[in-house]
């Protein structure tokens, strides 16, 4: 499996982080990065999404703080029971089952469609926003 690095906006710019470690690659200025549309979901206190193909991952101001869809939107199940409030969510564009979610401070990861979570160990500050770093 190739490294995959997420980028996540913080306080202090752009950081680059090795999904698999966890450790810092880069800190840099940068511009801001692209927040995914959350329009038409019709889902309560929505906060960020993102989707690919048929998957979409909902960060929600509830608990948990995480909503999935496996069919675009139709249903939904809860997941992130125990992550603290998130603020925005990323599906790795060459696997839907490889999701990021953030909050303030963490970066928490899922291999299985946000079945199960890890937290990686950094901890960064002030992050708003994650995307997957594309080559």
């Amino acid at each position: 499996m190739p490294t995959r690095h997420l980028l996540a906006e913080t306080a202090f710019g752009i950081a680059t982080v090795d999904a698999g470690t966890g450790e810092l690659v880069a800190l840099e200025a940068g511009e801001p990065l692209p927040r995914p549309s959350v329009e038409g979901l019709g889902l309560p206190r929505l906060v960020a999404a993102d989707a690919h193909g048929s998957r979409v991952v909902a960060a929600l101001d509830l608990r948990p703080p995480l909503a999935v869809s496996d069919d675009a939107g139709m249903t939904w199940r809860e997941a992130g029971a125990g992550i603290p409030p998130v603020v925005a969510v990323a599906i790795a564009p060459d696997h839907p089952d490889v999701v990021a979610a953030v909050t303030a401070t963490r970066v928490y990861l899922s291999h299985d469609g946000g079945r199960f979570w890890r937290s990686l160990p950094i901890e960064l500050e002030g992050i708003v926003a994650v995307a997957w770093d594309v080559e």
